[in-house]
């Protein structure tokens, strides 16, 4: 997938997300600064009227334009291009989610995705969708990483939460507590070892990646006295891959692994589960975290925060992680086209 050969930068599709939280903020405040415009085209996938009125709830950013359009063939690649999503004027009601705002996020998402799957985008990065009001016909999934798996035909995928410290992959993402150890196997850790392996290689340019592996249990099992998994399952999965030439160690107790600042000494860090991987994460990352979806036949990044509907409609939200994203997946093309070269 390759950009349109006349364009000297990526074009990067931005979905709107949940439009009574704070996707809209989001973008208004990130492309008032139109530097980044050196460094990518974009393209909004959302409907012109919606954004105007939340300029007004704002009192912001009057002097920012976008370029209104109906197809992606009409990209302009000094302007901030707008594709209309939809006609209806829905209403808004920020911090209120709605069955409108969740269709609109739909509606935003799924031309997006039919943009890049057809190769006219290279990038999309999504703005926070309500994971419950989004549901409807054609999205009955547990979140974006999910949907973007079933659209794209891909089995396997990864989530990698990225920051300029550290690179955190899932072995096990939106599963409840209670299902983690049943899909915990040692197809799935290969798979997810693997995905990682290759995405730092591919996306990231990393000739020889070294990867940490998280234990699953309190202190990595302590030897069996609090768990077997890391024993029978984790270990003998890194000393296959290990043997097979990857650099990769561990098990490494979850709390010291981050508390020591472990993880500087890695290219990636493979967690067990949600909680184990974004609590840290988070914690020592959040205003320039980015959620990475690895294993798509294109870039896709997001905000690591959800829609914030607390904040939303205020001017309070921070957009350091959003343009962040959107950073990070210009980097990230312009890594897998020297990689394919």
């Amino acid at each position: 997938m390759t950009p349109n050969p006349t364009f000297d930068r990526p074009v990067i599709g931005i979905t709107l997300g949940d439009f009574n939280g704070v996707g809209p903020e989001l973008i208004l405040k990130t492309f008032s600064d139109s530097r980044i415009l050196k460094v990518c085209i974009p393209v909004i996938y959302a409907n012109y009227k919606l954004l105007a009125r939340y300029k007004k709830i704002l009192g912001l950013y009057e002097e920012l334009n976008f370029h209104s359009i109906r197809s992606i063939q009409e990209v302009q690649p000094k302007k901030i291009n707008l594709l209309v999503c939809w006609e209806d004027d829905f209403e808004v009601t920020p911090g209120q989610p709605t069955n409108e705002s969740g269709k609109a996020a739909f509606l935003s998402l799924e031309k997006a995705v039919s943009d890049a799957l057809a190769g006219s985008i290279q990038a999309i990065v999504t703005a926070p969708i309500d994971k419950k009001n989004i549901q409807q016909e054609g999205f009955t999934f547990a979140g974006h990483t999910e949907y973007l798996a079933e659209r794209c035909g891909v089995k396997d995928n990864l989530m990698v939460m990225v920051s300029p410290t550290m690179k955190v992959a899932l072995a096990t993402a939106h599963v409840s507590v209670a299902q983690i150890t049943a899909n915990l196997t040692r197809e799935r850790l290969l798979t997810k070892i693997n995905l990682l392996y290759n995405s730092l290689k591919k996306d990231f340019g990393i000739l020889k990646p070294k990867i940490a592996v998280l234990g699953l249990n309190p202190h990595a099992g302590e030897n069996g006295m609090m768990g077997t998994e890391e024993q029978t399952l984790i270990s003998p999965v890194i000393k296959e891959l290990k043997d097979k030439g990857i650099l990769i160690f561990g098990p490494f107790p979850a709390d010291g692994f981050f508390g020591q600042h472990h993880y500087t000494k890695f290219d990636g860090v493979l967690a067990m589960y949600h909680d184990q991987g974004l609590a840290p994460f988070k914690a020592l990352c959040f205003d320039e975290g980015v959620n990475f979806t690895g294993g798509l036949p294109f870039i896709r990044t997001s905000p690591d925060h959800g829609t914030a509907y607390d904040l939303a409609g205020k001017n309070l939200v921070a957009e350091e992680s959003f343009r962040s994203a959107i950073y990070l997946a210009c980097d990230l093309v312009k890594n897998s086209l020297l990689v394919n070269k």
